[in-house]
């Protein structure tokens, strides 16, 4: 970043070199018309011991995505200095203003966290929290992991994935950390926009950058907690952070070969999904059924697959909007 930049105005309450187990917040000064010397305080929790690899584990990005958080604060409380061979940084609600109000953008400024690097020390909230990331925590890694699901309007079959990079080496890391993951589905991923993402500014460090959508619908499941509880701790394990071989499950490794993937509503309506996640899908068949609400004799619009594959992703819930992302087919790999 330029050296002109100014310093962030987020400050920890803990040191993030200290050896030892420290549970604190990135306090950022907010002030707003119910407390005028106020402050966002996002809680982040830091164990190191000796000289190992960093790992920076974050969730809540947006706000409405919850598998991460748990699976965080889960981890927060019951991971311990004596069991790490390097530091393990946990943030469980990267976006805290979101997640305090489950919403997929800030409340305050209605920011999308992961559309916001490299952030500005002297913008919005939203922008000042990844500028932070950007010049203070990103650096420090080795290992990035950022747990997303689908949150309120997206459900996902539950996957880890990594993005196919110019850098090959880099890409191979990425992968290896995947398969030691262990989701039920391993994704090699390609984004629709990645202008602006955590996931861009990590990788264009040369971090080994890894994700997931374990989900989605506003909620958790007991079946996606669980994958996200047993990834994190696989994670650390691949690493060497912590001691032991990951824990095996299987996993059938999907492709996101092109933007064919992606099915996007064209007109407002109520939606019928015709395709469960995870069931097979041949091209030319309908996915989804867009139904106009406004009169009783008005035909149904259809959302035809691209390509052939399982569906991936679906929106969710009942009501489309035009632009929406309807559906996404991912491709089997063997």
């Amino acid at each position: 970043m330029p050296d002109q930049l100014p310093p962030s105005p987020i400050s920890p309450t803990i040191d993030l070199d200290a050896e030892g187990k420290q549970h604190g917040f990135l306090r950022l000064p907010y002030s707003r018309d119910d407390s005028a010397w106020g402050s966002v305080m996002i809680p982040i929790c830091v164990v190191r011991n000796g000289k190992g690899p960093t790992a920076l584990f974050t969730g809540g990005n947006h706000g409405d995505e919850y598998e991460g958080p748990v699976a965080l604060f889960d981890l927060a409380r019951t991971l311990e200095a004596k069991e790490v061979s390097g530091t393990v940084i946990i943030v469980p609600a990267f976006n805290y203003p979101a997640f305090r109000v489950a919403t997929r953008t800030s409340p305050i400024d209605k920011g999308n966290l992961n559309r916001s690097f490299p952030g500005k020390p002297d913008g919005t909230v939203t922008q000042k929290i990844a500028d932070f990331f950007q010049r203070n925590l990103l650096p420090r890694a080795d290992l990035v992991i950022d747990i997303h699901s689908g949150g309120k309007t997206l459900d996902f079959v539950p996957f880890c994935a990594a993005h196919v990079l110019p850098d090959k080496a880099q890409e191979k890391k990425a992968f290896d950390g995947v398969a030691a993951f262990a989701a039920p589905y391993s994704m090699r991923m390609i984004e629709i926009d990645t202008v602006g993402m955590y996931d861009t500014a990590a990788e264009e460090m040369g971090k080994v950058f890894i994700t997931t959508e374990l989900g989605g619908g506003g909620t958790a499941r007991a079946s996606t907690v669980a994958v996200a509880k047993r990834g994190v701790r696989n994670a650390l394990k691949h690493a060497g952070i912590l001691s032991g071989a990951p824990d095996k499950a299987p996993t059938q490794w999907l492709d996101m070969p092109s933007g064919d993937c992606f099915h996007f509503s064209e007109a407002d309506g109520l939606i019928e999904t015709m395709v469960d996640l995870g069931a097979p899908v041949q091209a030319g068949q309908v996915l989804a059924r867009i139904h106009p609400t406004s009169r009783t004799d008005l035909p149904a619009q259809e959302i035809k697959a691209k390509m052939s594959g399982i569906l991936a992703a679906r929106h969710f819930p009942g009501l489309v909007q035009m632009g929406d992302c309807a559906a996404v087919i991912a491709v089997l790999v063997d």
